[in-house]
């Protein structure tokens, strides 16, 4: 048995990334029906929208799902606590120590699992307790780690340095994908973009269309001084790159990011003036689908990979 379906007690070792503005309640329980692991997206909704989205899940799905929660959160405290009223049982973690917040969860009986993007990182996390590490490399969509570590390389190193279940984020959208990185070490795997435009994913349609539309190089890592992003390259994309060339402070990159680029771009569909945020996959994303067909896609890929390896042993 898979370390990660057993962990959540799901049929696939395949977890939806919780994005901000694209993981509500519809595609969390639309991902945990079809086999997975649904995460709400924590990191953009005030805490009692958060409430509401947690009841809808729970009557959208009798599956397990859980709620994804950046530690940078304003409202963390009230966040904790919606999270433990309501009675969900998985918590990802990310962006701030896990040892913060790792044992209030467990004992209150959360499965816990904390993203990093350095070995460093997944042995601290293991330190703190968690259950299990998703490790993410630089080629993921959104915010990112500094180092710029890929997933093919971070992938071995966190399998050298720890015992728990890993997790691999950072470049998969395919059964191909998830294949590779199980032989590298994952245990299972995150998959963000191509959830992102899926039918059931929270974002506006302008948006998804413009994933569809992402060729390779269209996207770039950027804002590292605030917290690294990974964005397509749109006009807000290079107003900041403008502002790099005049060696900008952080407070003057700060006020040029503003409130709520996230939201205008992929909640709103403002593709000139917002934050759009999707991974390097996305180049080979050529169709917005319901999240179940993704999965079914995904899973037969996974198969026929897994037979085609066959012809390469010697």
């Amino acid at each position: 048995m898979n370390k990660i379906t057993q962990l959540f007690n799901i049929k696939y070792p395949i977890i939806q990334g919780g994005m901000i503005w694209n993981s509500g309640y519809k595609l969390a329980s639309a991902v945990s029906n079809a086999g997975g692991l649904g995460l709400i997206g924590a990191g953009s909704m005030y805490p009692e929208v958060l409430r509401e989205h947690i009841q809808k899940c729970k009557k959208s799905t009798d599956k397990p799902f859980g709620v994804n929660i950046p530690m940078l959160y304003p409202n963390i405290e009230e966040i904790m606590n919606i999270v433990v009223e309501e009675g969900v049982k998985i918590v990802f973690t990310s962006a701030g120590n896990p040892k913060t917040w790792t044992s209030f969860l467990k004992e209150k009986g959360i499965t816990v699992v904390h993203v990093v993007s350095s070995s460093i990182f997944a042995l601290k996390a293991q330190e703190a307790g968690v259950d299990a590490i998703v490790a993410e490399g630089f080629e993921a969509g959104g915010h990112n780690g500094r180092d710029e570590t890929t997933t093919l390389t971070l992938i071995p190193m966190v399998k050298e340095k720890i015992q728990i279940p890993i997790i691999a984020a950072g470049g998969i959208a395919t059964g191909r994908g998830m294949l590779a990185v199980m032989i590298l070490g994952a245990d299972g795997v995150q998959v963000g973009s191509r959830f992102a435009a899926s039918i059931e994913s929270s974002s506006h349609d302008n948006f998804k269309q413009t994933i569809v539309n992402v060729k390779e190089g269209d996207t770039q890592l950027t804002l590292k001084e605030l917290a690294p992003v990974r964005l397509i390259k749109n006009k807000f994309y290079q107003d900041v790159q403008a502002l790099y060339e005049k060696c900008p402070s952080k407070e003057e990159l700060t006020e040029l990011l503003g409130r709520a680029r996230a939201k205008k771009g992929m909640f709103e569909g403002d593709l000139e003036e917002g934050e759009l945020e999707i991974g390097q996959i996305a180049g080979i994303i050529h169709e917005i689908l319901p999240v179940e067909q993704i999965i079914k896609q995904m899973m037969a890929d996974f198969e026929l990979a897994s037979k085609e390896k066959a012809k390469f042993e010697f």
